[in-house]
């Protein structure tokens, strides 16, 4: 028998596997609980709806490297590459990015993960602070733009770019987002 933090963590995992794959609105309570291998009313015990779910199962931390402590040369480069490796092992960002598209909750939970996460990064290496939303949203736009066309519409030449490719293509815009 399973202790109620394995049966959480099984529907937790269950639930990113099944968001990644079908998105948010063709997830269901029903194929998560199969998955996990519990009854659906289990899943809304410890989860209440689909929506808290997904609130908890979308938690995510970008790891952001500390920009602070790299060359400034560098910047650019070394988030391109942190934001590919990123997203090649966790589909927790996918699931969440294929959601946004077509789910205010899921949109609402990308906005949030990205403003207290990049902001804070940027508040270190920029001197004007005033600056800061503009440059995340374009850092953002940069990232998630790259994440749709490889990850999720599938654009044969993107998705053919290697890391490397990613980092020489990528990391000048990010650079220029990030100094400029």
């Amino acid at each position: 028998m399973r202790s109620s933090e394995q049966t959480r963590a099984a529907i937790l995992l269950a639930a990113r596997d099944q968001f990644a794959a079908e998105g948010y609105d063709r997830a269901t309570i029903r194929s998560i609980a199969r998955q996990a291998g519990i009854d659906p009313a289990m899943v809304m015990r410890y989860y209440g709806n689909k929506e808290k779910l997904f609130a908890v199962a979308a938690e995510f931390d970008l790891q952001l490297p500390d920009l602070a402590k790299l060359p400034v040369t560098d910047l650019g480069t070394t988030l391109a590459r942190h934001i590919i490796v990123l997203w090649e092992k966790d589909e927790t960002l996918m699931a969440l990015l294929r959601a946004a598209v077509t789910n205010p909750t899921a949109t609402e939970k990308m906005r949030t993960i990205f403003a207290a996460q990049i902001g804070p990064a940027l508040l270190k290496i920029v001197e004007d602070p005033t600056t800061i939303p503009r440059r995340a949203g374009l850092l953002a736009s940069q990232v998630l733009g790259l994440a749709l066309c490889r990850y999720i519409l599938r654009l044969p030449p993107v998705v053919d770019l290697t890391v490397d490719d990613v980092v020489r293509w990528v990391g000048p815009t990010l650079q220029a987002y990030l100094t400029e």
